[in-house]
């Protein structure tokens, strides 16, 4: 989340807690600038990540819930630690991804290098 948003920082934190959500490693980190790619994870603000059992009862709702509240807050979550995304949540919150398309379709126009990570995320 950029700088400016921990409000909603701690909101997410404070919804996990309330719903019992346990966290066995949770990590905070501090970011400054992020890279020139169209699909940097970084940007100045925070991260945090959690594992959180998946077997944790009307979890998949709670994250959809608080994915919203990042995109709101003008942050991302990071591709390569993602399982859950959607493709209306990769679009709302990487503003690039229209020039990363293009590029793609340009570098592979048949389509022939895929994932189930591309597939779910609409990148092809």
């Amino acid at each position: 989340m950029p700088f400016g948003a921990e409000d909603t920082l701690r909101r997410v934190v404070a919804r996990l807690s309330g719903a019992g959500v346990v966290s066995f490693l949770t990590v905070l980190k501090r970011f400054g600038r992020g890279t020139p790619a169209m699909l940097s994870f970084p940007m100045p603000g925070w991260t945090l990540a959690l594992d959180i059992p998946a077997a944790q009862s009307g979890l998949a709702g709670m994250l959809t819930e608080l994915d919203e509240w990042v995109a709101a807050a003008g942050g991302r979550i990071y591709l390569a630690k993602d399982s859950r995304m959607s493709a209306a949540m990769m679009s709302a919150t990487y503003p690039r991804l229209g020039e990363w398309r293009e590029i793609r379709r340009r570098a592979d126009p048949d389509g022939l290098f895929a994932s189930d990570l591309a597939r779910r995320l609409r990148l092809l």
